[in-house]
Protein backbone atom coordinates (compact mmCIF):
# COMPACT_ATOMS: atom_id res chain seq x y z
CA UNK A 1 0.00 0.00 0.00
CA UNK A 2 1.16 3.50 -0.60
CA UNK A 3 0.85 5.60 2.21
CA UNK A 4 2.45 8.65 0.33
CA UNK A 5 -1.32 9.98 -0.33
CA UNK A 6 -2.10 9.79 3.37
CA UNK A 7 1.03 12.03 4.35
CA UNK A 8 0.84 14.62 1.69
CA UNK A 9 -2.90 15.17 3.38
CA UNK A 10 -1.68 15.84 6.47
CA UNK A 11 1.54 17.74 5.55
CA UNK A 12 -0.96 19.90 3.78
CA UNK A 13 -3.69 20.64 6.74
CA UNK A 14 -3.71 23.43 9.13
CA UNK A 15 -1.28 25.70 6.90
CA UNK A 16 -2.42 29.53 7.21
CA UNK A 17 -4.16 29.27 11.08
CA UNK A 18 -2.14 31.88 13.01
CA UNK A 19 -2.62 30.28 16.47
CA UNK A 20 0.62 30.37 17.09
CA UNK A 21 1.00 34.46 18.18
CA UNK A 22 -0.77 33.78 21.12
CA UNK A 23 1.71 30.79 22.32
CA UNK A 24 4.99 33.06 23.24
CA UNK A 25 3.12 34.02 26.91
CA UNK A 26 1.81 30.50 27.47
CA UNK A 27 4.42 28.56 26.58
CA UNK A 28 7.60 27.68 29.18
CA UNK A 29 9.42 26.33 26.95
CA UNK A 30 12.72 25.87 29.51
CA UNK A 31 10.15 24.02 32.06
CA UNK A 32 8.77 21.93 29.12
CA UNK A 33 12.84 21.25 28.25
CA UNK A 34 13.28 20.33 31.52
CA UNK A 35 10.42 18.03 31.84
CA UNK A 36 11.24 15.98 28.93
CA UNK A 37 15.04 15.87 30.03
CA UNK A 38 13.71 14.24 32.87
CA UNK A 39 11.28 11.60 31.26
CA UNK A 40 13.40 10.07 28.40
CA UNK A 41 15.46 7.47 29.34
CA UNK A 42 18.28 6.73 26.82
CA UNK A 43 20.02 8.63 24.58
CA UNK A 44 18.10 9.56 22.36
CA UNK A 45 15.21 11.94 22.23
CA UNK A 46 12.32 10.21 20.55
CA UNK A 47 9.09 11.49 19.32
CA UNK A 48 5.83 10.32 16.88
CA UNK A 49 5.02 11.65 13.41
CA UNK A 50 1.64 12.96 13.64
CA UNK A 51 0.28 11.42 10.12
CA UNK A 52 1.13 8.07 10.24
CA UNK A 53 -1.39 7.60 13.33
CA UNK A 54 -4.28 9.29 12.05
CA UNK A 55 -6.81 7.29 13.44
CA UNK A 56 -6.16 8.91 16.93
CA UNK A 57 -6.88 12.88 17.36
CA UNK A 58 -4.26 14.85 18.05
CA UNK A 59 -5.14 15.22 21.88
CA UNK A 60 -5.94 11.01 21.96
CA UNK A 61 -2.13 10.69 20.54
CA UNK A 62 -0.40 13.58 22.51
CA UNK A 63 -1.67 11.08 25.39
CA UNK A 64 -0.53 8.02 24.05
CA UNK A 65 2.91 9.69 23.21
CA UNK A 66 3.66 11.14 26.86
CA UNK A 67 2.43 7.62 28.35
CA UNK A 68 4.94 5.75 26.14
CA UNK A 69 7.75 7.98 27.20
CA UNK A 70 8.06 10.24 24.10
CA UNK A 71 9.25 14.09 24.17
CA UNK A 72 6.68 15.40 21.66
CA UNK A 73 4.73 14.89 18.26
CA UNK A 74 6.90 15.57 14.83
CA UNK A 75 4.82 17.29 11.71
CA UNK A 76 2.44 19.12 12.82
CA UNK A 77 0.93 22.29 11.61
CA UNK A 78 0.59 25.90 12.61
CA UNK A 79 -2.84 25.14 14.27
CA UNK A 80 -1.83 22.05 15.67
CA UNK A 81 1.02 23.86 17.80
CA UNK A 82 -0.98 24.44 21.02
CA UNK A 83 -1.92 20.87 21.57
CA UNK A 84 1.41 19.20 22.81
CA UNK A 85 2.47 21.60 25.25
CA UNK A 86 -1.19 20.92 27.21
CA UNK A 87 0.17 17.39 27.69
CA UNK A 88 3.53 18.63 28.92
CA UNK A 89 5.23 17.51 25.42
CA UNK A 90 6.27 19.55 22.17
CA UNK A 91 6.43 19.65 19.01
CA UNK A 92 9.28 18.32 17.40
CA UNK A 93 9.17 19.38 13.70
CA UNK A 94 6.94 22.20 12.09
CA UNK A 95 5.56 22.04 8.95
CA UNK A 96 7.08 24.00 6.45
CA UNK A 97 6.30 25.96 3.34
CA UNK A 98 6.87 23.60 0.38
CA UNK A 99 5.23 20.38 -0.36
CA UNK A 100 7.15 17.12 -1.56
CA UNK A 101 6.90 17.42 -4.97
CA UNK A 102 7.36 21.21 -5.66
CA UNK A 103 10.00 22.55 -3.54
CA UNK A 104 13.19 24.73 -3.44
CA UNK A 105 14.77 23.34 -6.53
CA UNK A 106 12.54 25.61 -8.52
CA UNK A 107 13.52 29.56 -8.71
CA UNK A 108 10.25 29.93 -9.62
CA UNK A 109 8.94 29.34 -6.36
CA UNK A 110 11.61 30.76 -4.56
CA UNK A 111 9.64 33.99 -3.61
CA UNK A 112 6.57 32.03 -2.16
CA UNK A 113 8.58 30.16 -0.29
CA UNK A 114 10.69 32.48 1.12
CA UNK A 115 7.74 34.74 2.19
CA UNK A 116 6.00 32.36 3.51
CA UNK A 117 9.14 30.86 5.54
CA UNK A 118 9.09 34.69 6.94
CA UNK A 119 5.75 34.85 8.27
CA UNK A 120 6.24 30.99 9.61
CA UNK A 121 9.57 31.27 11.34
CA UNK A 122 8.85 33.82 14.00
CA UNK A 123 5.65 31.95 14.63
CA UNK A 124 7.65 28.15 15.02
CA UNK A 125 10.14 29.89 17.10
CA UNK A 126 7.49 31.62 19.67
CA UNK A 127 5.78 28.58 19.77
CA UNK A 128 9.01 26.92 21.12
CA UNK A 129 9.81 24.92 18.30
CA UNK A 130 13.15 24.92 17.26
CA UNK A 131 12.92 22.66 13.75
CA UNK A 132 11.11 23.20 10.57
CA UNK A 133 10.83 20.91 7.67
CA UNK A 134 11.44 21.79 3.85
CA UNK A 135 11.32 19.86 0.53
CA UNK A 136 13.50 19.57 -2.54
CA UNK A 137 10.77 18.93 -4.76
CA UNK A 138 10.27 16.52 -8.00
CA UNK A 139 13.56 16.87 -10.42
CA UNK A 140 10.94 17.19 -13.76
CA UNK A 141 13.43 16.51 -16.28
CA UNK A 142 16.15 18.79 -13.98
CA UNK A 143 19.30 17.52 -13.68
CA UNK A 144 20.63 16.85 -9.89
CA UNK A 145 23.42 19.00 -9.85
CA UNK A 146 21.00 22.65 -11.55
CA UNK A 147 18.28 21.74 -8.82
CA UNK A 148 21.35 21.67 -6.39
CA UNK A 149 22.32 25.05 -6.88
CA UNK A 150 18.57 26.57 -7.29
CA UNK A 151 17.78 24.86 -3.81
CA UNK A 152 21.11 26.27 -2.39
CA UNK A 153 20.22 30.38 -3.88
CA UNK A 154 17.02 29.63 -2.20
CA UNK A 155 17.72 28.64 1.01
CA UNK A 156 20.59 30.14 1.97
CA UNK A 157 17.74 33.39 1.44
CA UNK A 158 16.19 32.15 4.77
CA UNK A 159 18.98 31.20 6.55
CA UNK A 160 19.77 34.43 8.31
CA UNK A 161 16.35 34.69 9.89
CA UNK A 162 16.36 31.00 10.81
CA UNK A 163 19.69 31.21 12.57
CA UNK A 164 18.59 34.81 14.32
CA UNK A 165 15.63 32.81 15.81
CA UNK A 166 17.56 29.57 16.66
CA UNK A 167 15.31 27.15 14.16
CA UNK A 168 17.12 24.59 12.62
CA UNK A 169 15.43 24.07 8.74
CA UNK A 170 16.04 20.23 7.95
CA UNK A 171 15.22 18.85 4.35
CA UNK A 172 13.77 15.40 4.44
CA UNK A 173 15.50 12.57 2.48
CA UNK A 174 12.96 10.28 0.40
CA UNK A 175 12.77 7.39 -1.48
CA UNK A 176 11.96 7.98 -5.34
CA UNK A 177 12.37 3.92 -5.92
CA UNK A 178 7.86 3.21 -4.16
CA UNK A 179 6.97 6.25 -2.74
CA UNK A 180 7.75 9.65 -4.45
CA UNK A 181 8.35 9.41 -7.56
CA UNK A 182 11.41 11.61 -9.26
CA UNK A 183 11.91 13.33 -6.13
CA UNK A 184 14.86 15.15 -5.71
CA UNK A 185 16.66 14.97 -2.23
CA UNK A 186 16.69 10.76 -2.57
CA UNK A 187 19.99 10.39 -1.76
CA UNK A 188 22.27 11.01 1.20
CA UNK A 189 25.35 12.38 -0.72
CA UNK A 190 23.29 15.23 -2.78
CA UNK A 191 21.74 15.93 0.33
CA UNK A 192 25.11 16.26 2.49
CA UNK A 193 26.63 18.43 -0.77
CA UNK A 194 23.37 20.55 -0.30
CA UNK A 195 24.45 21.28 3.19
CA UNK A 196 28.05 22.13 2.51
CA UNK A 197 26.79 24.58 -0.36
CA UNK A 198 24.15 26.24 1.88
CA UNK A 199 26.85 26.59 4.53
CA UNK A 200 25.17 27.30 7.70
CA UNK A 201 24.74 24.82 10.82
CA UNK A 202 20.92 25.91 10.93
CA UNK A 203 20.27 23.97 7.66
CA UNK A 204 20.17 20.33 7.81
CA UNK A 205 19.28 16.71 6.69
CA UNK A 206 16.42 14.66 7.50
CA UNK A 207 17.70 11.34 7.59
CA UNK A 208 14.57 8.74 7.05
CA UNK A 209 15.99 5.65 7.87
CA UNK A 210 13.00 3.83 5.89
CA UNK A 211 13.29 6.19 3.00
CA UNK A 212 17.50 5.74 2.59
CA UNK A 213 17.42 1.50 3.07
CA UNK A 214 15.17 1.62 0.06
CA UNK A 215 17.50 3.97 -1.99
CA UNK A 216 20.93 3.03 -0.48
CA UNK A 217 20.92 0.52 2.42
CA UNK A 218 23.92 0.19 4.34
CA UNK A 219 21.98 3.01 6.95
CA UNK A 220 25.13 2.90 9.82
CA UNK A 221 27.63 3.51 7.77
CA UNK A 222 26.44 6.40 5.90
CA UNK A 223 24.76 8.06 9.01
CA UNK A 224 28.41 8.32 10.76
CA UNK A 225 29.71 9.19 7.72
CA UNK A 226 27.18 11.99 7.36
CA UNK A 227 26.87 12.29 10.82
CA UNK A 228 27.85 16.21 10.72
CA UNK A 229 24.64 16.87 8.11
CA UNK A 230 21.94 15.32 9.94
CA UNK A 231 19.71 17.24 12.21
CA UNK A 232 16.90 14.57 12.40
CA UNK A 233 15.43 11.06 11.89
CA UNK A 234 12.68 9.26 10.86
CA UNK A 235 12.16 5.45 11.91
CA UNK A 236 9.86 2.74 10.22
CA UNK A 237 10.24 -0.57 8.95
CA UNK A 238 11.51 -1.92 5.70
CA UNK A 239 9.67 -3.55 3.86
CA UNK A 240 6.01 -1.96 4.60
CA UNK A 241 6.71 1.00 6.48
CA UNK A 242 5.25 -0.78 9.42
CA UNK A 243 6.70 -1.85 13.10
CA UNK A 244 10.39 -1.56 13.75
CA UNK A 245 10.73 -5.37 15.06
CA UNK A 246 11.91 -8.62 14.19
CA UNK A 247 9.12 -8.70 10.73
CA UNK A 248 11.56 -6.58 8.38
CA UNK A 249 15.42 -6.34 7.81
CA UNK A 250 16.26 -3.87 9.53
CA UNK A 251 17.78 -3.72 13.19
CA UNK A 252 16.69 -0.61 14.84
CA UNK A 253 18.53 -1.48 18.23
CA UNK A 254 22.01 -1.80 16.90
CA UNK A 255 20.61 1.41 14.38
CA UNK A 256 19.96 3.62 17.54
CA UNK A 257 22.53 3.04 19.39
CA UNK A 258 25.15 4.23 15.89
CA UNK A 259 23.11 7.41 15.91
CA UNK A 260 23.39 7.93 19.70
CA UNK A 261 27.56 7.46 19.21
CA UNK A 262 27.34 9.96 16.98
CA UNK A 263 26.69 12.52 19.77
CA UNK A 264 23.43 13.12 18.27
CA UNK A 265 21.01 15.60 19.85
CA UNK A 266 18.34 16.17 18.16
CA UNK A 267 14.75 13.98 17.51
CA UNK A 268 14.14 10.35 16.35
CA UNK A 269 11.08 10.47 15.04
CA UNK A 270 8.49 7.48 14.56
CA UNK A 271 7.22 7.16 11.32
CA UNK A 272 5.70 3.79 10.82
CA UNK A 273 2.68 2.68 10.04
CA UNK A 274 0.96 0.58 13.02
CA UNK A 275 -0.10 -2.93 12.34
CA UNK A 276 -2.06 -4.16 15.54
CA UNK A 277 -2.10 -2.49 18.63
CA UNK A 278 -0.46 0.71 18.12
CA UNK A 279 -0.01 1.64 21.48
CA UNK A 280 1.86 -1.45 21.90
CA UNK A 281 3.41 -1.15 18.60
CA UNK A 282 4.42 2.97 19.88
CA UNK A 283 5.92 1.43 23.41
CA UNK A 284 7.65 -1.46 22.04
CA UNK A 285 9.24 1.44 19.29
CA UNK A 286 10.51 3.68 21.86
CA UNK A 287 12.01 0.59 23.79
CA UNK A 288 14.02 -0.72 21.04
CA UNK A 289 15.47 2.90 20.42
CA UNK A 290 16.23 3.74 24.09
CA UNK A 291 19.34 2.67 23.97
Amino acid sequence: MDHSVDRRAFLGAGIGAGLAVSLASTIDRTALASQTATTAPGRLNQSVARWCFGRWDLDTLCTHAKTCGLMGIDLLSENEWSTPPQHGLVCTLANGPSTISHGFNRPEHHDRLVRECERLLPLVKAAGIDRMIVFSGNRAGMSDSEGLRHCAKGLRQIMPLAESLGVTIVMELLNSKIDHGDYMCDRTPWGADLVQAVGNGRFKLLYDIYHMQIMEGDVIRTLRDHASAIGHYHTAGVPGRNEIDSTQELQYEAIARAIADTAFTGVVAHEFMPRGDAVASLEAAFKTCSV
